[in-house]
Parts: C-alpha cells; sequence; structure tokens
C-alpha cells in the first residue's frame, strides 16, 4: 500500500501541470523497470483524476524522483506552468477514454487546451482537421497498453511529440507550421504494446490564421 507523502498543504487543489509532472514521474519509473505495466495504468488513472496536490503525492511516495516540500516553485509559491501552457488563458480539458472499446472525436467541434486520450485494450481516434481552435497551443496526452491512439491535424499547424514507445510505437510525424497564428499540437505520453500516432491529413488546413493572429495579438 502506497502512503502519501508529507505535504505543506494537503488541501491545495492540483492544476493540469501538477498532474502531468507526475505523469511523467511515473512513465520514468516504467521505463526504469520500477513499476510494471499494471501499476503503471492503475497509478495514470488515478492521477488524472486527482483533485489535490495531497492525492497525487500518494502515486509517486515510493519513487526516487517523487514530489517533496523542496519541490521547485514558482516566484509567487505556485507549481510552475506546463511548458506549452498559455498565461492567463483559462485551460479546458477534455478526457477520451477506450477501454475494451472505443472512443472518437470528430468533425466541427471546439478543441480545448488539453486532452487527455486513454486507450486499454481499445482505441481512441481523435480528429482536427474540422476543429475550431480556440487556444494557440493545444497539448494531447496520451495513454496506450495494447491500444492505440490515432490524431489527425490540419496540414498548415505546428506538430510536436515528446514520448515514449516500450514494445510498442509513438509515432508522431512533427513539423513547423510556416503561416503566423497557426495553433501548435504537442502530443506527449507513452505507448505499451500499443501505439499512438499523429499526422497531418491532406487538404486539410485551418482556415481562420489571419483571424486568429490578430485575436491572439489583441488587435
Amino acid at each position: 500500500m502506497v502512503k502519501p507523502a508529507a505535504s505543506p498543504a494537503p488541501g491545495l487543489r492540483a492544476s493540469d501541470a501538477d498532474r502531468d509532472r507526475v505523469a511523467a514521474i511515473l512513465r520514468e519509473a516504467l521505463a526504469e523497470g520500477r513499476l510494471d505495466a499494471e501499476e503503471h495504468a492503475e497509478r495514470i488513472e488515478g492521477v488524472y483524476g486527482a483533485k489535490t496536490v495531497a492525492e497525487l503525492d500518494v502515486f509517486v511516495a515510493d519513487l526516487p524522483a517523487g514530489l517533496s516540500a523542496d519541490h521547485p516553485k514558482s516566484p509567487a509559491g505556485t507549481t510552475p506552468a506546463a511548458p506549452y501552457e498559455l498565461p492567463g488563458r483559462p485551460l479546458a480539458k477534455q478526457n477520451l477514454i477506450g477501454i475494451l472499446g472505443g472512443a472518437t472525436r470528430k468533425g466541427r467541434w471546439r478543441v480545448p487546451a488539453r486532452i487527455n486520450a486513454v486507450a486499454i485494450m481499445g482505441g481512441v481516434d481523435i480528429d482536427l482537421t474540422e476543429a475550431l481552435f480556440e487556444h494557440q497551443t493545444v497539448v494531447i496526452n496520451t495513454f496506450s497498453l495494447c491500444g492505440g491512439v490515432s490524431i489527425r491535424v490540419p496540414e498548415n499547424v505546428t506538430l510536436r511529440e515528446s514520448g515514449i514507445g516500450i514494445m510498442g510505437g509513438f509515432d508522431v510525424k512533427t513539423m513547423e507550421a510556416v503561416e503566423p497564428g497557426a495553433p501548435t499540437v504537442v502530443i506527449q505520453g507513452l505507448a505499451i504494446m500499443g501505439g499512438v500516432d499523429a499526422k497531418p491529413k491532406r487538404g486539410k488546413v485551418v482556415k481562420d490564421l489571419s483571424d486568429r493572429l490578430r485575436k491572439h495579438l489583441g488587435h
């Protein structure tokens, strides 16, 4: 039984950046053999359901890189923002989960700033080619265990990745947009005996880049 580490503020609400940081610790522990695939899957599920920092501490308390009282803080005493967050912009999010089944998001839909995609012996399909981008940066956190996550994006966005494949594949066709104001989509996560793939769909583009750029710059 994993016991929570001491926390200076047990009731402090967890941010998405806090959850992503703990998920990264768990990915590293899996790669090092400190956790097996089943333990990792259970903890990842708990991480993205955690409401407070103290709840997150439970999942890494028995790992060398676990959260501690001297974890780096920002000057204001808060946890630092995730690398791709836009300061001052509220971060909507959506969870897509395929366990022994499938989850699909496609068509004309409003893309949140953060998407959590979990495929366990199932599949998740995310199609952004007809979507409305309301955030300059979209981060898609993926976890695939004996399943697959497939992501399609317009041709004129920036596509970046930070992922690990273990007896599986993490295949993202990275690219840099040449047009000003183009959204950035970041794919990160872990694939174990499964796959994550992301690539552009030919002929599909974000069409309102000039309007988006003016809005982003506040004009």
